[in-house]
Protein backbone atom coordinates (compact mmCIF):
# COMPACT_ATOMS: atom_id res chain seq x y z
CA UNK A 1 0.00 0.00 0.00
CA UNK A 2 1.43 3.32 -0.92
CA UNK A 3 1.43 6.44 1.14
CA UNK A 4 -1.31 8.16 -0.90
CA UNK A 5 -3.76 5.38 -0.27
CA UNK A 6 -3.08 5.49 3.47
CA UNK A 7 -3.56 9.25 3.58
CA UNK A 8 -6.89 8.96 1.66
CA UNK A 9 -8.28 6.44 4.15
CA UNK A 10 -7.27 8.65 7.07
CA UNK A 11 -9.03 11.59 5.49
CA UNK A 12 -12.19 9.52 4.88
CA UNK A 13 -12.26 8.33 8.48
CA UNK A 14 -11.88 11.86 9.74
CA UNK A 15 -14.66 13.04 7.41
CA UNK A 16 -17.06 10.33 8.66
CA UNK A 17 -16.29 11.19 12.27
CA UNK A 18 -17.01 14.86 11.61
CA UNK A 19 -20.34 14.00 9.91
CA UNK A 20 -21.48 11.92 12.85
CA UNK A 21 -20.47 14.65 15.27
CA UNK A 22 -22.43 17.25 13.25
CA UNK A 23 -25.53 15.04 13.17
CA UNK A 24 -25.42 14.59 16.94
CA UNK A 25 -25.03 18.30 17.46
CA UNK A 26 -27.90 19.03 15.10
CA UNK A 27 -30.18 16.55 16.89
CA UNK A 28 -29.35 18.12 20.23
CA UNK A 29 -30.20 21.54 18.86
CA UNK A 30 -33.53 20.28 17.50
CA UNK A 31 -34.47 18.69 20.83
CA UNK A 32 -33.52 21.84 22.76
CA UNK A 33 -35.47 23.99 20.29
CA UNK A 34 -38.54 21.75 20.58
CA UNK A 35 -38.47 21.85 24.36
CA UNK A 36 -38.12 25.61 24.33
CA UNK A 37 -40.97 25.92 21.85
CA UNK A 38 -43.24 23.79 24.02
CA UNK A 39 -42.36 25.84 27.07
CA UNK A 40 -42.97 29.06 25.19
CA UNK A 41 -46.32 27.85 23.84
CA UNK A 42 -47.33 26.67 27.29
CA UNK A 43 -46.44 29.98 28.85
CA UNK A 44 -48.11 31.87 26.05
CA UNK A 45 -51.32 29.80 26.54
CA UNK A 46 -51.43 30.57 30.21
CA UNK A 47 -50.97 34.22 29.56
CA UNK A 48 -53.81 34.25 26.93
CA UNK A 49 -56.50 32.49 29.07
CA UNK A 50 -59.69 34.68 29.53
CA UNK A 51 -60.42 35.66 33.12
CA UNK A 52 -63.73 34.32 34.50
CA UNK A 53 -66.78 36.41 33.45
CA UNK A 54 -68.29 38.73 36.06
CA UNK A 55 -71.91 37.95 37.16
CA UNK A 56 -74.48 39.88 35.12
CA UNK A 57 -76.26 42.85 36.63
CA UNK A 58 -80.01 42.32 36.32
CA UNK A 59 -83.07 44.21 37.62
CA UNK A 60 -84.70 42.58 40.64
CA UNK A 61 -88.24 43.03 41.97
CA UNK A 62 -89.03 42.83 45.68
CA UNK A 63 -92.28 41.00 46.31
CA UNK A 64 -94.85 42.94 48.33
CA UNK A 65 -98.60 42.59 48.75
CA UNK A 66 -100.91 45.11 47.08
CA UNK A 67 -104.50 45.54 45.98
CA UNK A 68 -105.34 44.31 42.50
CA UNK A 69 -108.29 44.30 40.16
CA UNK A 70 -108.92 41.29 37.94
CA UNK A 71 -111.51 40.78 35.26
CA UNK A 72 -113.19 37.61 34.09
CA UNK A 73 -115.08 37.31 30.82
CA UNK A 74 -118.07 35.07 30.14
CA UNK A 75 -119.78 34.51 26.76
CA UNK A 76 -123.24 36.03 26.60
CA UNK A 77 -126.37 35.82 24.48
CA UNK A 78 -128.17 39.15 24.16
CA UNK A 79 -131.94 39.45 24.13
CA UNK A 80 -134.29 42.39 24.14
CA UNK A 81 -136.22 43.31 27.26
CA UNK A 82 -139.20 41.73 25.53
CA UNK A 83 -138.93 39.37 22.56
CA UNK A 84 -142.45 38.46 21.50
CA UNK A 85 -143.58 36.12 18.77
CA UNK A 86 -146.50 37.57 16.83
CA UNK A 87 -148.87 34.72 15.89
CA UNK A 88 -152.36 34.62 14.38
CA UNK A 89 -155.19 33.64 16.70
CA UNK A 90 -157.56 32.59 13.90
CA UNK A 91 -157.22 30.71 10.63
CA UNK A 92 -157.41 32.54 7.36
CA UNK A 93 -155.65 34.07 4.40
CA UNK A 94 -153.09 36.79 5.05
CA UNK A 95 -154.70 39.69 3.26
CA UNK A 96 -152.43 42.65 4.10
CA UNK A 97 -149.03 43.30 5.68
CA UNK A 98 -148.78 46.86 6.99
CA UNK A 99 -145.10 46.89 8.08
CA UNK A 100 -141.69 46.02 6.70
CA UNK A 101 -138.87 44.02 8.21
CA UNK A 102 -136.76 45.99 10.69
CA UNK A 103 -139.37 48.73 11.13
CA UNK A 104 -139.97 50.30 14.52
CA UNK A 105 -143.61 50.09 15.60
CA UNK A 106 -145.57 51.35 18.58
CA UNK A 107 -147.97 49.44 20.77
CA UNK A 108 -151.39 49.05 19.10
CA UNK A 109 -150.15 49.73 15.57
CA UNK A 110 -151.70 47.40 12.92
CA UNK A 111 -149.27 44.79 11.60
CA UNK A 112 -151.28 42.19 9.63
CA UNK A 113 -154.81 41.75 8.28
CA UNK A 114 -156.41 38.32 7.83
CA UNK A 115 -159.37 38.05 5.48
CA UNK A 116 -162.42 38.49 7.75
CA UNK A 117 -165.36 37.54 5.52
CA UNK A 118 -166.14 34.29 7.34
CA UNK A 119 -165.73 35.83 10.76
CA UNK A 120 -167.85 38.82 9.92
CA UNK A 121 -170.63 36.46 8.78
CA UNK A 122 -170.37 34.58 12.07
CA UNK A 123 -170.61 37.89 13.90
CA UNK A 124 -173.72 38.91 12.00
CA UNK A 125 -175.39 35.54 12.69
CA UNK A 126 -174.56 35.81 16.37
CA UNK A 127 -175.95 39.30 16.45
CA UNK A 128 -179.22 38.15 14.88
CA UNK A 129 -179.47 35.24 17.32
CA UNK A 130 -179.09 37.65 20.22
CA UNK A 131 -181.91 39.80 18.91
CA UNK A 132 -184.16 36.75 18.61
CA UNK A 133 -183.28 35.67 22.15
CA UNK A 134 -184.00 39.13 23.49
CA UNK A 135 -187.44 39.09 21.76
CA UNK A 136 -188.22 35.71 23.32
CA UNK A 137 -187.26 37.13 26.69
CA UNK A 138 -189.69 40.01 26.24
CA UNK A 139 -192.51 37.61 25.36
CA UNK A 140 -191.71 35.43 28.37
CA UNK A 141 -191.75 38.45 30.65
CA UNK A 142 -195.10 39.61 29.22
CA UNK A 143 -196.56 36.15 29.87
CA UNK A 144 -195.46 36.21 33.51
CA UNK A 145 -196.74 39.73 34.03
CA UNK A 146 -200.12 38.72 32.58
CA UNK A 147 -200.51 35.61 34.73
CA UNK A 148 -199.60 37.15 38.08
CA UNK A 149 -202.91 39.10 38.61
CA UNK A 150 -204.95 36.28 37.09
CA UNK A 151 -203.48 33.75 39.50
CA UNK A 152 -204.04 36.16 42.37
CA UNK A 153 -207.72 36.34 41.35
CA UNK A 154 -207.70 32.57 41.07
CA UNK A 155 -208.60 32.70 37.41
CA UNK A 156 -205.50 30.62 36.54
CA UNK A 157 -203.75 27.98 38.55
CA UNK A 158 -200.42 28.46 40.34
CA UNK A 159 -198.95 25.78 38.09
CA UNK A 160 -199.39 27.95 34.97
CA UNK A 161 -197.59 30.85 36.62
CA UNK A 162 -194.67 28.65 37.64
CA UNK A 163 -194.44 27.38 34.05
CA UNK A 164 -194.38 30.94 32.71
CA UNK A 165 -191.65 31.90 35.17
CA UNK A 166 -189.63 28.87 34.12
CA UNK A 167 -189.93 29.92 30.47
CA UNK A 168 -188.79 33.39 31.49
CA UNK A 169 -185.65 31.95 33.09
CA UNK A 170 -184.94 29.93 29.95
CA UNK A 171 -185.38 33.05 27.83
CA UNK A 172 -182.91 34.96 30.05
CA UNK A 173 -180.37 32.14 29.71
CA UNK A 174 -180.81 32.13 25.96
CA UNK A 175 -180.08 35.84 25.87
CA UNK A 176 -176.89 35.35 27.91
CA UNK A 177 -175.82 32.50 25.66
CA UNK A 178 -176.49 34.59 22.54
CA UNK A 179 -174.43 37.43 24.03
CA UNK A 180 -171.57 35.01 24.67
CA UNK A 181 -171.69 33.73 21.09
CA UNK A 182 -171.75 37.31 19.83
CA UNK A 183 -168.78 38.25 22.02
CA UNK A 184 -166.85 35.24 20.76
CA UNK A 185 -167.68 36.18 17.17
CA UNK A 186 -166.53 39.72 17.92
CA UNK A 187 -163.22 38.45 19.34
CA UNK A 188 -162.55 36.28 16.29
CA UNK A 189 -163.41 39.19 14.03
CA UNK A 190 -161.05 41.44 15.97
CA UNK A 191 -158.30 38.79 15.73
CA UNK A 192 -158.30 39.22 11.96
CA UNK A 193 -156.51 42.56 12.49
CA UNK A 194 -153.24 41.89 14.33
CA UNK A 195 -151.78 44.79 16.33
CA UNK A 196 -148.35 45.33 17.89
CA UNK A 197 -148.47 44.20 21.54
CA UNK A 198 -145.47 46.39 22.51
CA UNK A 199 -143.16 49.04 21.15
CA UNK A 200 -140.24 47.50 19.30
CA UNK A 201 -138.56 46.43 16.09
CA UNK A 202 -140.09 44.05 13.59
CA UNK A 203 -138.08 40.93 12.76
CA UNK A 204 -138.22 38.84 9.60
CA UNK A 205 -141.52 38.32 7.78
CA UNK A 206 -141.45 34.69 6.59
CA UNK A 207 -145.13 34.65 5.50
CA UNK A 208 -146.17 36.73 2.54
CA UNK A 209 -149.48 38.21 1.42
CA UNK A 210 -151.89 35.47 0.31
CA UNK A 211 -150.43 32.82 2.64
CA UNK A 212 -152.80 30.64 4.65
CA UNK A 213 -152.03 31.17 8.34
CA UNK A 214 -153.34 29.81 11.62
CA UNK A 215 -152.63 29.40 15.35
CA UNK A 216 -151.01 25.99 14.82
CA UNK A 217 -148.35 27.24 12.41
CA UNK A 218 -144.85 26.20 13.57
CA UNK A 219 -143.43 29.56 12.53
CA UNK A 220 -144.60 32.93 13.84
CA UNK A 221 -145.66 35.75 11.55
CA UNK A 222 -142.73 37.78 12.96
CA UNK A 223 -140.91 38.62 16.15
CA UNK A 224 -141.19 41.94 17.91
CA UNK A 225 -138.31 43.09 20.14
CA UNK A 226 -138.34 45.83 22.72
CA UNK A 227 -134.64 46.75 22.95
CA UNK A 228 -134.61 49.98 24.93
CA UNK A 229 -132.93 47.74 27.46
CA UNK A 230 -131.19 44.48 26.61
CA UNK A 231 -130.44 41.45 28.74
CA UNK A 232 -127.12 39.61 28.51
CA UNK A 233 -127.43 36.03 29.77
CA UNK A 234 -124.29 34.19 30.86
CA UNK A 235 -123.47 31.08 32.88
CA UNK A 236 -121.24 30.41 35.89
CA UNK A 237 -119.83 27.03 36.80
CA UNK A 238 -120.48 25.74 40.29
CA UNK A 239 -116.99 26.77 41.45
CA UNK A 240 -117.33 30.24 39.91
CA UNK A 241 -120.70 30.63 41.60
CA UNK A 242 -119.23 29.65 44.98
CA UNK A 243 -116.47 32.23 44.48
CA UNK A 244 -119.11 34.78 43.55
CA UNK A 245 -120.96 34.15 46.81
CA UNK A 246 -117.74 34.47 48.82
CA UNK A 247 -116.65 37.64 47.06
CA UNK A 248 -119.60 39.87 47.92
CA UNK A 249 -121.21 40.66 51.24
CA UNK A 250 -124.82 39.90 52.04
CA UNK A 251 -126.97 37.22 53.58
CA UNK A 252 -128.91 36.54 50.37
CA UNK A 253 -128.21 36.40 46.66
CA UNK A 254 -130.24 39.57 46.11
CA UNK A 255 -128.07 41.45 48.61
CA UNK A 256 -124.87 40.12 47.06
CA UNK A 257 -126.03 41.23 43.61
CA UNK A 258 -126.50 44.76 44.89
CA UNK A 259 -122.88 44.76 46.09
CA UNK A 260 -121.53 43.81 42.66
CA UNK A 261 -119.80 46.56 40.67
CA UNK A 262 -121.00 47.54 37.22
CA UNK A 263 -120.08 45.09 34.46
CA UNK A 264 -118.86 45.75 30.93
CA UNK A 265 -120.02 44.27 27.65
CA UNK A 266 -117.35 43.29 25.12
CA UNK A 267 -118.84 43.01 21.64
CA UNK A 268 -117.93 40.43 19.02
CA UNK A 269 -115.31 42.77 17.46
CA UNK A 270 -113.61 43.06 20.90
CA UNK A 271 -114.73 46.65 21.36
CA UNK A 272 -116.30 47.58 24.66
CA UNK A 273 -119.91 48.78 24.68
CA UNK A 274 -120.16 52.40 25.77
CA UNK A 275 -122.61 51.79 28.63
CA UNK A 276 -122.04 49.77 31.78
CA UNK A 277 -124.59 47.24 32.98
CA UNK A 278 -125.65 45.61 36.21
CA UNK A 279 -126.29 42.00 37.14
CA UNK A 280 -129.91 41.87 38.29
CA UNK A 281 -130.89 38.19 38.26
CA UNK A 282 -129.56 34.77 39.24
CA UNK A 283 -131.43 31.68 38.08
CA UNK A 284 -133.19 29.62 40.72
CA UNK A 285 -131.37 26.37 39.92
CA UNK A 286 -128.38 24.84 38.14
CA UNK A 287 -128.73 23.27 34.72
CA UNK A 288 -128.46 19.51 35.24
CA UNK A 289 -126.84 18.91 31.85
CA UNK A 290 -124.15 21.62 32.05
CA UNK A 291 -123.72 22.02 35.79
CA UNK A 292 -123.93 25.80 35.36
CA UNK A 293 -126.25 28.50 36.64
CA UNK A 294 -127.49 31.44 34.57
CA UNK A 295 -127.09 35.11 35.49
CA UNK A 296 -128.53 38.13 33.73
CA UNK A 297 -126.95 41.55 33.22
CA UNK A 298 -129.05 44.51 32.10
CA UNK A 299 -127.68 47.21 29.77
CA UNK A 300 -129.32 50.43 28.52
CA UNK A 301 -129.80 50.61 24.76
CA UNK A 302 -131.63 53.83 24.00
CA UNK A 303 -129.74 54.32 20.73
CA UNK A 304 -130.69 50.84 19.51
CA UNK A 305 -127.12 49.72 18.75
CA UNK A 306 -127.72 46.30 20.27
CA UNK A 307 -130.28 43.87 18.91
CA UNK A 308 -131.68 40.57 20.05
CA UNK A 309 -129.35 37.81 18.95
CA UNK A 310 -126.12 39.79 19.36
CA UNK A 311 -123.25 37.91 20.99
CA UNK A 312 -120.33 39.07 23.07
CA UNK A 313 -118.77 38.72 26.48
CA UNK A 314 -119.63 40.21 29.82
CA UNK A 315 -116.57 41.34 31.80
CA UNK A 316 -116.80 41.24 35.58
CA UNK A 317 -114.18 43.03 37.67
CA UNK A 318 -113.15 41.63 41.04
CA UNK A 319 -111.12 43.46 43.71
CA UNK A 320 -108.34 41.52 45.47
CA UNK A 321 -106.97 42.99 48.69
CA UNK A 322 -103.38 42.17 49.80
CA UNK A 323 -102.60 40.05 46.77
CA UNK A 324 -99.18 39.05 45.47
CA UNK A 325 -98.85 40.40 41.95
CA UNK A 326 -95.96 39.91 39.52
CA UNK A 327 -95.55 41.22 35.98
CA UNK A 328 -96.03 38.65 33.25
CA UNK A 329 -92.68 39.75 31.79
CA UNK A 330 -90.98 38.40 34.94
CA UNK A 331 -92.29 34.88 34.28
CA UNK A 332 -91.61 32.10 31.84
CA UNK A 333 -93.99 29.33 30.81
CA UNK A 334 -92.65 25.81 30.32
CA UNK A 335 -94.95 22.85 29.64
CA UNK A 336 -98.07 24.58 30.96
CA UNK A 337 -96.28 25.68 34.14
CA UNK A 338 -95.36 29.24 35.04
CA UNK A 339 -91.97 29.96 36.61
CA UNK A 340 -90.13 32.92 38.14
CA UNK A 341 -86.40 33.20 38.85
CA UNK A 342 -86.05 33.47 42.62
CA UNK A 343 -82.95 34.88 44.34
CA UNK A 344 -81.52 33.43 47.53
CA UNK A 345 -79.41 35.29 50.11
CA UNK A 346 -76.26 34.70 48.02
CA UNK A 347 -77.86 36.24 44.94
CA UNK A 348 -78.02 32.85 43.23
CA UNK A 349 -81.03 32.26 41.03
CA UNK A 350 -83.38 29.30 41.15
CA UNK A 351 -86.28 28.58 38.84
CA UNK A 352 -89.41 28.56 41.02
CA UNK A 353 -92.87 27.36 39.85
CA UNK A 354 -95.84 29.49 40.83
CA UNK A 355 -99.59 28.96 40.80
CA UNK A 356 -101.48 31.76 39.06
CA UNK A 357 -105.00 32.51 40.26
CA UNK A 358 -105.84 35.26 37.80
CA UNK A 359 -104.68 38.15 35.64
CA UNK A 360 -104.73 41.86 36.32
CA UNK A 361 -103.91 43.66 33.11
CA UNK A 362 -100.35 42.57 32.25
CA UNK A 363 -99.78 41.07 35.71
CA UNK A 364 -100.33 37.69 37.29
CA UNK A 365 -101.99 37.15 40.66
CA UNK A 366 -99.91 34.52 42.47
CA UNK A 367 -101.65 32.05 44.75
CA UNK A 368 -98.66 29.89 45.68
CA UNK A 369 -94.91 29.70 45.03
CA UNK A 370 -93.59 33.01 46.33
CA UNK A 371 -94.25 35.17 49.35
CA UNK A 372 -93.76 38.70 50.63
CA UNK A 373 -90.06 39.52 51.01
CA UNK A 374 -88.88 37.28 48.18
CA UNK A 375 -86.87 38.71 45.29
CA UNK A 376 -87.29 37.72 41.67
CA UNK A 377 -85.37 38.63 38.53
CA UNK A 378 -87.45 41.05 36.52
CA UNK A 379 -85.89 40.43 33.10
CA UNK A 380 -82.79 39.09 31.36
CA UNK A 381 -83.14 35.67 32.97
CA UNK A 382 -83.79 33.64 29.83
CA UNK A 383 -80.35 31.98 29.70
CA UNK A 384 -79.63 31.76 33.42
CA UNK A 385 -79.06 28.23 34.76
CA UNK A 386 -80.11 27.29 38.29
CA UNK A 387 -77.42 28.36 40.74
CA UNK A 388 -76.07 31.18 38.59
CA UNK A 389 -75.09 34.32 40.49
CA UNK A 390 -76.18 37.78 39.50
CA UNK A 391 -75.62 41.30 40.73
CA UNK A 392 -79.10 42.53 41.72
CA UNK A 393 -80.17 45.92 40.54
CA UNK A 394 -83.09 46.97 42.71
CA UNK A 395 -85.93 48.49 40.77
CA UNK A 396 -88.71 50.76 41.90
CA UNK A 397 -90.91 49.42 39.15
CA UNK A 398 -94.49 49.31 40.37
CA UNK A 399 -96.66 46.48 39.26
CA UNK A 400 -99.19 47.87 36.80
CA UNK A 401 -102.82 47.83 37.83
CA UNK A 402 -105.95 47.90 35.79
Amino acid sequence: MNSETIISKINNNESNNLTKTNKKTTMKKIIVFSVLSILLISCSGKNNEMPPAAPPTLPVLNIVKSDALTSTEFPVAIQGKADIEVRPQVNGTLEKIFVDEGAYVTKGQPLFKINDNAYRQQFNNAKASLRAAEASLINAQIEVDKLIPLVQNKMYSEYQLRTAKSNLSIAKSNVEQAKSVLNNAQINLDYTLIHAPINGFIGRLPRKQGSLVGPQDPEALTKLSDIKEVYAYFSLSENDFLNFKKQYEGSSIAQKIKKMPAVSLVLSDNTEYEHKGNVDMVDGQFDKTTGAITLRAKFPNNNGLLRSGNTGKVKINVNHANAIVVPQEATIEIQDKVYVFLLDNNNSVMRQPIIVSGKSGTNYLVEEGIKTGDRIVLKGFENLPDGAKIIPENTKKEVAKL
